[in-house]
């Protein structure tokens, strides 16, 4: 029985039901891990995470089970072992599990056990529990093999414990979450290795899928809760840890410790990932977006300039007769600093013949919100037409605490396909905007330097829908709504409990109207990156008509 064995974890991007294109990544991987016993690869990456309700297709599950037997049978060829994750039938159930490849054929498969049905995860929809997993052997080393959500409760490493394993693998697709890198070293992942005494490799898969992306930042820790190994995260990589056995049992040796991005780089990484990833699977050329002069859509065009590079952004400003020549003069600057194309394409005509085709049925009222709207919605058609015309992606600008709140034109300024910014309330696209000001995100592809020019950043919000509008007239300072909104979304306190907090009754009776009131506008806004906990839709899953309101 050997007493070192080498492992490479596989942190790899993944192409959901690119089974084949999948399982090739897997052979390469395995090729370049020459010298390991075992290569090892996150969860479903044979047929990609999550699969939803893609998993149900009958023909999806025959193609997995097809693709397995061909990698088994690839595994009798000089290489190590390989623990790939995929789907199982087994007496008619379906199973998210995990198969060992060794010498040419299957050599053992284990299910997951606790399934997540929580926020973004609906497993149990899809998938049965599979038993109390025993471990595999490789080499002679009994290796416990938990995926994903099984180490998040003790059960089942403790029963691997207790059923010999010496060590632990454990397979993830683990969506990001602002502050989750703690939570899954420190609050999950240390607690399984301190109650066991046993070693645990956590990997973690890496890539964007529609509003999920996962951060990878993959990692071992050993049985005294020492971190032994952190890889970097928002990139793929392929890592060869070396184990050694001691009087104590397995032990990894200390290898690359790399430094996680901190807040609010995470964030931004997050976006541009989740951006790239969208853009290049739904095969587009590139996005094109309206540059206004504001923060919002700044802060989209260089996430975009950073996820694709310059030469496939298209920046347009569309100016109405309430443009000031201050938003002209710094959306031009931005897309200059950024390096992307800019067009300047007027709405005045648009604009004037809509209100003349209303003007017999608007006869007798009073110019309101619709006409401001009008704006917004030609503004929408105007970038549709240019999307429908030459091929980029349109992208939407608005924020969470716009589209908390219904500050936003549906069929307008919410139209599009995908929403960098969606799950980023307004604070925090000022401070990644700032933060992109002082520093380039290591995954980026943009310019160095001041990208937002410092004057975007310091004027107030406004649609500049009216004469002198601000987004203060609408609403309270962000410095005020965006508490107000976390304390409603993420947390789900009452009006009485924000009271509590300090914040004025009649404001947040407001707010809460207001959040969900737009909830219809929410359901029909397009996809976007989840960053916080409740994002809107996979997460904060509210009915559209309802009367209850807390206070």
């Amino acid at each position: 029985m050997p007493d070192t064995l080498k492992i490479t974890l596989a942190q790899l991007n993944q192409s959901v039901g690119d089974i084949a294109g999948n399982a090739q990544g897997v052979l390469a991987a395995r090729e370049r891990a020459r010298g390991s016993d075992l290569v090892v690869f996150p969860e479903l990456h044979l047929i990609g995470y999550p699969p939803e309700d893609l998993i149900l297709k009958p023909s999806l599950i025959e193609r997995a089970a097809a693709e397995l037997q061909n990698l088994a049978r690839a595994s009798a060829s000089d290489g190590p072992a390989m623990l790939v994750g995929s789907v199982f039938v087994l007496d008619g159930a379906l199973h998210n599990g995990v198969a060992l490849l060794d010498q040419g054929k299957v050599a053992a498969v284990r299910l997951k056990h606790e399934l997540p049905n929580y926020g973004t995860f609906d497993e149990m929809r899809l998938f049965q529990p599979g038993p109390l997993p025993e471990p595999v052997v490789l080499r002679g080393t009994m290796i416990g093999v938990p995926i994903c959500e099984d180490i998040w409760r003790p059960e089942v490493c403790r029963h691997l414990a207790d059923f010999g394993a010496e060590m632990f693998v454990c397979i993830n697709g683990s969506p990001y979450e602002i502050n989750k890198d703690a939570l899954r070293i420190e609050g999950v992942a240390k607690r399984r290795a301190v109650d066991t005494g046993l070693p645990l490799a956590y990997l973690n898969r890496v890539g964007g899928q529609d509003e999920l992306v996962f951060d990878g930042a993959s990692f071992v820790v050993n049985g005294d809760g020492a971190l032994a190994v952190q890889m970097r995260d928002w990139e793929e990589q392929e890592v060869q840890t070396s184990w050694t056995k001691t009087a104590q049992g397995w032990r990894c040796d200390r290898g690359e410790l790399h430094t996680l991005a901190d807040h609010p780089e995470d964030i931004y990484c997050a976006m541009v990932l989740a951006l790239r990833d969208y853009v290049d699977r739904n095969g587009f050329p590139g996005v094109v977006l309206g540059l206004s002069g504001g923060i919002d859509s700044a802060a989209c065009a260089a996430i975009a300039v950073d996820a694709l590079g310059p030469d496939r952004v298209w920046a347009v400003m569309l100016p109405s007769r309430f443009t000031s020549q201050e938003s002209l003069d710094d959306a031009r600057a931005c897309a200059e600093a950024l390096g992307c194309r800019y067009t300047v394409m007027p709405i005045a005509p648009a604009v004037t013949g809509m209100e003349a085709m209303l003007a017999e049925s608007f006869a007798g009222t009073n110019r309101d919100l619709t006409e401001e709207n009008l704006q917004s919605r030609i503004r929408g058609l105007g970038l549709m037409a240019l999307s429908n015309k030459f091929g980029p992606m349109l992208m939407t600008t608005g924020n969470k605490s716009e589209m908390s709140v219904g500050y936003a034109t549906i069929y307008g300024d919410m139209a599009g396909g995908y929403n960098p910014l969606k799950d980023a309330y307004k604070m925090t696209v000022f401070a990644i905007s700032r933060w992109r000001n002082r520093a380039r995100p290591r995954i980026g592809l943009g310019p160095g330097g001041v990208v937002i020019p410092e004057n975007i950043l310091a004027k107030p919000p406004t649609a500049e829908l009216r004469e002198n509008q601000k987004d203060a007239d609408s609403l309270p300072p962000y410095e005020v709504l965006d508490p107000i909104l976390l304390g409603l979304v993420e947390h789900d306190k009452s009006v009485e409990q924000l009271v509590t907090e300090g914040f004025e009754r009649e404001t947040v009776q407001r707010i809460e109207r207001l959040l969900h009131l737009a909830e219809y506008k929410r359901r029909q806004a397009p996809p976007g990156v989840k960053l916080t906990a409740r994002n809107f839709g996979r997460d904060r899953r509210y009915p559209i008509t309802h009367a209850f309101r807390s206070g």
